[in-house]
């Protein structure tokens, strides 16, 4: 068993400096899920349930088969009692393969970005010291057509991306998961796009055990009666196993069969349980709803998307000396107000200091009350504070400019891994101090 250790970004990029092997990427994962044999095997974080779910099923197939079966076998004939138990075995090792098939794989996680997307300027610009400055924010929603229908998508702050439509993110094991139904502790795992057919098949499967176990229990109490001529209730008393059976899978079997017929009318109707809490398309269009019959073969009969995380691959170098980002300093519907350069290296820039560049209005005002009254360095002044604000406008215009480049929009192919430039800040500012200093030495030697 893995269990992803805390992040440690400057051991990392030290091990990298210094020519180590680079980690795979189940080692620095960000989620919080387990991992077995070197990431074959992803898990929740609740994967230890996995042990008991596998006892809940394994004990009372063992009970059955030990003092049911075989007593079938010796005690009647060996034609009914030999079939009965390898039956149960192999309809038990199926269960239980395909509970491995449903909790051990990638439900479907969306991979993280390193960067959030492009901020968009939707709120107007600002006008501070005579220049317009840029408010960039995301969007908490955008717009998605599904089917003719507007489905809108949620930015999510964690990783950093707009979630697919059907994607949600899973608090238990802090990931996005594809066509998230729910997070399943008797599993261990996110039930999602790539396994929630699994899911199904062993809920399925573990209904029909459940009445396989509950018939050939009653079968053995029968015979026991036929047998010894006596009443049903003598019978029973004669089999406590088969009555301990009995309750167990009469309990069991409302619980499984139950949820199987749930998610029979979900499957039917093209929804998963997250949806159905919290949408309630009863009440309104579905979009994904495509009629019962490609809505089952949506589900059993299409090939199931790789993975779209490769655990077992190295960690690619530009990624391994990147810092953990908690979001950027981008304006994110639920995050905070710096806006940090996403380079390496570069200081964060808040947009104080952005604006601090453009408010000379002071310096301009100091300027032209220091030369009042001669009436040609007046001149002078002005033109050359006219010359000092045109300056500083270019420069916020490149800055504008820089970030404006590229708007973003959902559903672009690849990642959301983009780079953005912003003009450092010191930069500009000990420009705009050059230009000062000379302006103030011009109006003192007209003076004199």
């Amino acid at each position: 068993m893995y269990v992803v250790p805390p992040p440690r970004g400057p051991d990392l990029a030290a091990a990298g400096a210094a020519g180590a092997e680079a980690p795979r990427v189940y080692q620095v994962w960000k989620g919080s899920n387990i991992f077995f044999l070197q990431g074959r095997f992803i898990f929740g974080p609740d994967g230890r349930s996995l042990f008991l779910t596998i006892f809940m099923i394994v004990a009372p197939v063992s009970i059955f088969c030990a003092l049911v079966a075989k007593k079938l076998m010796d005690d009647f004939s060996t034609t009914l009692g030999l079939p009965v138990m390898v039956a149960a075995i192999v309809f038990t090792l199926y269960d239980l393969t395909l509970l491995l098939l449903a909790s051990g794989r990638d439900p479907g996680i969306v991979p993280r970005n390193a960067h959030p997307p492009e901020p968009e300027i939707f709120e107007g610009n600002t006008e501070i010291g005579g220049v317009r400055t840029p408010q960039l924010r995301l969007p908490r929603t955008k717009d998605v057509n599904v089917n003719g229908i507007i489905v809108k998508v949620k930015y999510c702050d964690t990783c950093m991306l707009y979630r697919p439509p059907r994607c949600s993110h899973c608090s238990i094991c802090n990931n996005c998961v594809e066509r998230f139904d729910h997070h399943c502790p008797w599993v261990g795992q996110c039930i999602g796009l790539r396994n929630y057919r699994f899911f199904y098949m062993f809920v399925f499967s573990t209904t029909l055990l459940c009445l396989y176990v509950f018939g050939f229990c009653w079968v053995y109490i029968v015979k026991i009666r036929n047998a010894e001529q006596i009443s049903i209730w003598r019978a029973m008393t004669k089999t406590l196993a088969s009555i301990v059976l009995i309750v167990y899978t009469f309990l069991s079997v409302w619980f499984v069969g139950g949820l199987s017929v749930f998610h029979l009318y979900l499957m039917s109707t093209n929804q998963t349980t997250y949806e159905n809490f919290r949408y309630r398309y009863d009440r309104r269009a579905n979009p994904y709803d495509r009629g019962v019959v490609k809505n089952f073969k949506e589900i059993f009969f299409t090939s199931i998307p790789p993975s779209k995380n490769k655990f077992r691959a190295r960690v690619p170098q530009e990624q391994r000396f990147q810092p953990r980002s908690t979001g950027g300093g981008f304006m994110s519907p639920n995050m905070g107000k710096a806006v940090s350069d996403i380079e390496m290296g570069r200081k964060p820039v808040t947009w104080d200091e952005l604006r601090a560049i453009t408010q000379i209005g002071d310096l301009e005002e100091g300027l032209h009350n220091a030369n009042i009254e001669d009436d040609k360095v007046r001149e002078l002044g002005e033109a050359s504070t006219d010359l000092s604000r045109e300056a500083v406008s270019t420069r916020s215009m490149e800055v504008q400019a820089a970030l404006h480049d590229r708007r973003s929009s959902w559903g672009r192919g690849g990642s959301w891994e983009r780079t953005y430039e912003l003009q450092p800040v010191e930069a500009a500012r000990g420009e705009t101090n050059r230009m000062a200093s000379g302006n103030g030495s011009s109006n003192i030697a007209t003076g004199n």
